[in-house]
């Protein structure tokens, strides 16, 4: 079965499009001769993805090995931080499979706790009489 593999690029100081343009022809030739099906570039507003699709694993890793390709991968704008190397497409193109729904976050997902009342218990000698007013207990 036929795999994508993806290389992502960010941006850096650099842009990732000129990392593109500097090793972008020896990466799809790599590619095409050593039995890549297929490929594509994939331009983002954070940098860029190659895309290739190999029919099995050996060809990647030999891919993967070539003395070209391990250039341009040392070579992209943030080495640390700026490149992902993984299997699947890249970018925005979605997952390979279908995720599961999840619940909905809202307000009224979990109920709070009711706050607990406080009672106040007053003893007076103070009780209203029947006009509303305060008078002192006998």
């Amino acid at each position: 079965m036929a795999e994508y593999w993806s290389i992502e690029v960010f941006d850096d100081k650099l842009p990732a499009s000129q990392w593109r343009q500097s090793y972008g022809a020896a990466l799809v030739e790599a590619a095409i001769s050593h039995g890549a099906i297929g490929w594509d570039w994939i331009q983002s507003r954070w940098g860029v993805v190659f895309e290739v699709n190999f029919s099995d694993d050996a060809q990647w890793e030999a891919f993967r090995a070539l003395p070209a390709v391990r250039a341009a991968l040392d070579a992209v704008p943030d080495p640390v931080n700026g490149l992902l190397v993984y299997r699947g497409r890249g970018g925005a193109s979605g997952a390979s499979s279908p995720r599961r729904p999840r619940p909905v976050p809202s307000a009224d997902a979990v109920a709070l706790p009711e706050p607990e009342t406080e009672y106040l218990h007053v003893t007076s000698a103070l009780m209203p009489d029947p006009d509303g007013y305060l008078a002192p207990t006998v």
